[in-house]
């Protein structure tokens, strides 16, 4: 099927709009799991970062990646895609959202890396580069081309025999478009909240939500607002009027689910986790995984927590290995303590320089008193 000008350049705003969520909707997951893992019955968890700045680059062992994603015809991107840098496969070393299809990462070392490149409505990329000496190295990533990038892109529903998908134009499946106000307000909005520009995020936001109460984005926008500013209530009223009016709003049932475990609310927030857990479907967002495996064990769900941490480890594919705490927390729960034992050694063995080793260190002499 083929689409006019004014389509694709609405498809093109779409995903843009669609990865400034995703970078939002990261920086609150990493917010929630923070709070989460220094709940109580848990451990406090910090990632470990390798960033750089032009003076590491001149004058120490750094340099430059320059990454250019491409689309499918060779040209750089127009869209807006996410991309991270991990160093030995999984920690953290920078992230950027592209502009003209490019993003730049300064690091203060030479190493193995690896490039993941997430554009909206469309399968990761990934690709790893060895990084040897100083100066600039450049990373190609080319997208494949799309039968049909109109549909899913934005993880709103689709059209059915009975009528359009709430948010959603009637016959396309497309989102309804902002008015160019209040898309430029809620452009603002987004970036001033990945860049926790508080104050100029709720000018912002409030503007675009005066102009657009009802849009399920600018909903969405005002609860991770309110999440960041650690006022449960209310980012729990916006989500939730978010959820209503676009069913499927995979990141904000997921936020929903944050704001209620903010509130220890966690039987209540396995319903929002799990429809949001079920809406990612074949892009599985292990950090949403992992705020419902902590809900479940909290709920004393403990073999389900076990199955969904296990799950979310395995999704997040060396990112995050101190799941494996929460690993062992279900597994203790579900009274396999040799089991949860040994998920704790092997964490100490593989990752006995991460912050949390103390925690784990702690736990693995609590269970050997145990015996």
């Amino acid at each position: 099927m083929r689409y006019s000008s004014w389509a694709r350049k609405t498809d093109s705003k779409k995903r843009e709009i669609d990865t400034r969520l995703r970078v939002v909707w990261l920086d609150v997951a990493m917010l929630a799991g923070a709070l989460m893992w220094c709940a109580p019955a848990a451990w406090c968890v910090e990632s470990e970062q390798d960033s750089g700045s032009k003076a590491t680059e001149f004058f120490g062992n750094g340099a430059e990646i320059n990454v250019i994603v491409h689309d499918g015809t060779g040209n750089p991107i127009s869209s807006t895609a996410m991309v991270r840098l991990y160093r030995d496969g999984n920690i953290p070393s920078g992230e950027g959202a592209t502009s003209h299809g490019r993003v730049r990462f300064v690091v203060t070392s030479l190493g193995e890396f690896t490039v993941v490149v997430e554009p909206a409505g469309q399968a990761t990329l990934q690709k790893d580069v060895s990084v040897r000496s100083p100066g600039e190295t450049q990373v190609d990533m080319f997208l494949r081309p799309a039968a049909n990038s109109m549909s899913g892109a934005s993880g709103y529903g689709t059209p059915t025999a009975a009528g359009p998908s709430p948010g959603s134009s009637a016959g396309t499946g497309a989102k309804i478009v902002l008015a160019p106000k209040a898309q430029e307000a809620f452009d603002k909005g987004l970036r001033a909240l990945s860049a926790e520009k508080m104050r100029d995020a709720e000018k912002y936001v409030g503007e675009a939500a005066r102009l657009a109460p009802g849009h399920p984005d600018v909903l969405y926008a005002q609860g991770v607002l309110y999440l960041k500013e650690k006022n449960w209530s209310e980012a729990q009223a916006a989500l939730e009027k978010a959820t209503q009016i676009d069913p499927g709003h995979a990141r904000a049932f997921a936020a929903l689910g944050m704001a209620l475990t903010d509130q220890r609310k966690f039987e209540e927030a396995i319903a929002p986790l799990e429809k949001s857990v079920g809406l990612d479907g074949a892009t599985p967002n292990w950090e949403t995984e992992f705020v419902l495996a902590r809900a479940y064990y909290e709920s004393a769900r403990y073999p389900e927590s076990l199955t969904m941490s296990r799950k979310a480890l395995a999704d997040a594919k060396g990112r995050a290995p101190e799941i494996s705490l929460l690993v062992a927390q279900a597994l203790t729960g579900d009274g396999q303590y040799a089991e949860a034992e040994e998920t704790l050694k092997t964490f100490l063995r593989e990752h006995g320089d991460r912050p949390e080793a103390a925690k784990a260190r702690r736990w693995v002499e609590k269970l050997e008193a145990r015996n």
